[in-house]
């Protein structure tokens, strides 16, 4: 077959639009052609670098009329990362694309005409991160760069904080010392395979975690007694991952130094958070985002709140405060145990956690507790086809959705049967990044 636009050849194209993962969309010859860096509005000279049966993807050439919300991007490393990839658009545009963004996926994935609210802002737009993890291979240690597994050597990342660069600098230092090799993701051979590091931004605290490959840490005394020198440095872990695998942190941890977990302090409710429970990674962006969670599901008064996939029980113990019940239910034991913890310490007596997958969970303790509301926090992925079930069977009056992304987030909508989408509201948790968080409310729709 003979491909439309042909590879290496030079087209003037208008970009209209664009596609979730932030390129600008525009056509050439009646086929759709995806450019990353690209700005609705631009008129830009584009080659073609992939054609494809349907469409085609191009590189920027000439930028023949730039729009007036390009940007140089601060970032050094922008054009081989994979991860801050609307750093060339300032803050509105970004914005702005990310609502287009969550309107376009419910209406064309979730058959949903409600209209969209404009996207909360972040507080901060740099060094907002309070959770880094970093590959480490024979490249250096850094971040995949675009559409490949290939890491990129950084010394810094300006989303992360800025204990991130002296963390990289200890590791580097030791393993060059020490001859400590990293890890072949293909060879499936090293020792050191990534770097976990999590800081509260409300306490200072810090936990770094180094995975490797191996049972054994080579000169671990000194590794740790280099990394113990920085400041507020509060946790040190070993974590070991042998499986062959593009997932970095593995399920086994030794604490070598420290405290087994850090504090972190949301909406006036304090936290210990331990390596592998999930917690929300822009700690000021999520007070805003929990907050209007927390007031969605106080809807109508509910007696009970279920909290789905509740990590270290954020969202459970911000709403037990304006409610008479809250059930939590977690898949990760050490969440579940710090969710529990963290209600102890905050003195929040109305809140029961429950170890297990929500769809498994959720149908007994239906019929124990009997939910008005039921907060779903999902993974990325969304919720597992079993539970959207048991929801449409247990009936709740209420759903408070919240999402990090607007497809799945789409594809559950449209699955809940006899709920009304009531309100949408974005939260910009990822600046510069295509990714976007929303809180949704659904009312159960009335016989």
């Amino acid at each position: 077959m003979i491909d439309i636009l042909i590879k290496n050849k030079e087209y003037i194209i208008e970009i209209t639009g664009y596609t979730g993962e932030g390129e600008g969309v525009g056509r050439a010859d009646g086929e759709a052609v995806f450019v990353p860096s690209a700005i609705m509005g631009e008129k830009l000279k584009v080659l073609i670098v992939k054609p494809l049966k349907h469409y085609a993807y191009g590189k920027i050439i000439e930028i023949i009329t730039p729009s007036a919300h390009r940007v140089e991007p601060e970032c050094i490393y922008y054009k081989k990362c994979g991860g801050c990839v609307l750093q060339h658009m300032d803050y509105s545009a970004q914005l702005e694309f990310k609502r287009i963004r969550v309107q376009d996926a419910l209406k064309r994935l979730g058959g949903c005409d409600t209209s969209v609210e404009p996207v909360t802002p972040s507080p901060d737009i740099f060094r907002y991160r309070n959770k880094a993890q970093l590959p480490v291979s024979d490249a250096g240690i850094g971040f995949y760069e675009m559409r490949s597994h290939n890491v990129i050597d950084i010394n810094d990342c300006l989303i992360q904080n800025e204990v991130t660069a002296k963390i990289i600098k200890v590791v580097r230092d030791y393993m060059d010392k020490y001859n400590i090799p990293a890890y072949n993701e293909e060879k499936h051979n090293g020792i050191i395979r990534g770097i976990f590091i999590r800081n509260g931004s409300n306490t200072g605290e810090i936990m770094t975690c180094i995975i490797t490959r191996t049972k054994d840490l080579p000169y671990k005394e000194e590794l740790v007694e280099s990394l113990s020198k920085i400041e507020n440095m509060t946790s040190i872990f070993h974590n070991i991952n042998r499986e062959k695998t593009n997932v970095q942190m593995g399920k086994t941890n030794y604490l070598l130094w420290g405290s087994e977990t850090i504090k972190e302090t949301l909406c006036g409710v304090e936290f210990h958070i331990s390596p592998l429970s999930f917690f929300q990674i822009n700690t000021k962006q999520t007070e805003q985002l929990y907050a209007k969670a927390a007031e969605f599901a106080k809807v109508d008064n509910p007696q009970t709140v279920f909290d789905l996939y509740c990590g270290t029980g954020t969202i459970s113990l911000i709403t037990a405060q304006n409610v008479k019940k809250v059930v939590g239910v977690e898949i990760v034991p050490s969440a579940v145990e710090n969710a529990k913890k963290n209600a102890e310490r905050n003195g929040i007596d109305n809140v029961e956690f429950f170890l297990g997958k929500s769809e498994a969970l959720l149908p007994q303790l239906a019929k124990d507790f009997s939910p008005d509301t039921v907060i779903l926090d999902p993974p990325r992925k969304g919720c597992d086809i079993n539970l959207i079930d048991s929801l449409n069977k247990v009936k709740p009056n209420h759903i408070v959705y919240v999402s990090c992304d607007p497809s799945t987030l789409a594809r559950d909508i449209k699955n809940l049967q006899g709920y009304q989408v009531e309100k949408v509201v974005p939260f910009d948790m990822f600046p510069h990044t295509k990714h976007v968080e929303c809180v949704v409310l659904m009312s159960r729709i009335k016989d």
